[in-house]
């Protein structure tokens, strides 16, 4: 935990909400918003970026003041700047937090950390998750019990083509039996990374208070180490070419 209040940097693509009316319904301004507006509530600083905007609202400005970065992706993948995830992986080696949200598993950014193509499998459907707490006592399960569950939502299941988690935190299981590693944390350079499965954009799974307590929590952990400064980005390269899904 750092000794200011956290930056966070919300990220979404924007997208969804303009042209589908079914996700206008659950999501009018955006899962960004509703991200940012309850973070706010828990004392950080927060912006939200978009696709969208200039640089996809991610200048060197704003991630130079930025301690923590959430991204949620879905349609727009491929179109997203390479030179924007170079930017992004700089500031992740360099320290910044990454918090990657549901579809972003498939960004260029989440690919290019893990060097794997982060392929799983999915159905689209009203399952009822159980998400299940398997590291107790971890900071990012703080405030949660056993397990929590989730109504309806969008089942992920393994294989989970990524590297094996520096920690796992979290298990889901879904109606139709399948299980899903859905609390991932990894450490890249000097950042911490946290994944996070739930969180469909038709399913209203963001006003949720225990997942919103998990992606408070992650903050928290994924921030830059009180007293710890982020080096500047010269002094990081960027060694891997982004991964091509099969």
């Amino acid at each position: 935990m750092t000794a200011n209040p956290i930056r966070v940097t919300v990220w979404n693509e924007g997208r969804h909400e303009q042209i589908h009316e079914e996700v206008r319904r659950v999501y009018p301004n955006g899962i960004h918003t509703v991200i940012a507006d309850h973070l706010k509530t828990q004392g950080f600083i927060t912006r939200t970026a978009t696709f969208d905007e200039p640089e996809h609202g991610l200048t060197e400005a704003v991630l130079g003041d930025t301690d923590v970065l959430t991204w949620w992706g879905h349609m727009l993948h491929k179109q997203v700047d390479d030179a924007i995830v170079d930017r992004v992986q700089r500031r992740v080696l360099a320290g910044m937090g990454l918090i990657v949200l549901h579809s972003g598993h498939e960004s260029k950014i989440f690919q290019r950390l893990m060097g794997t193509t982060c392929d799983l499998k999915w159905r689209e459907a009203d399952d009822k998750e159980r998400v299940w707490v398997v590291k107790p006592g971890h900071p990012i399960t703080k405030g949660l019990g056993p397990y929590f569950e989730i109504p309806s939502d969008e089942m992920y299941g393994e294989p989970f083509d990524i590297p094996e988690p520096d920690e796992l935190v979290f298990i889901s299981w879904f109606e139709g039996g399948e299980v899903f590693r859905s609390g991932c944390c990894y450490k890249r350079g000097n950042g911490k990374i946290f994944y996070f499965r739930p969180g469909h954009e038709t399913y209203p799974v963001y006003y949720q208070k225990e997942v919103m307590q998990v992606i408070t929590n992650a903050v928290y952990w994924a921030a830059p180490n009180e007293g710890a400064s982020i080096p500047k980005e010269r002094n990081y390269k960027i060694p891997l070419e982004p991964i091509k899904p099969k």
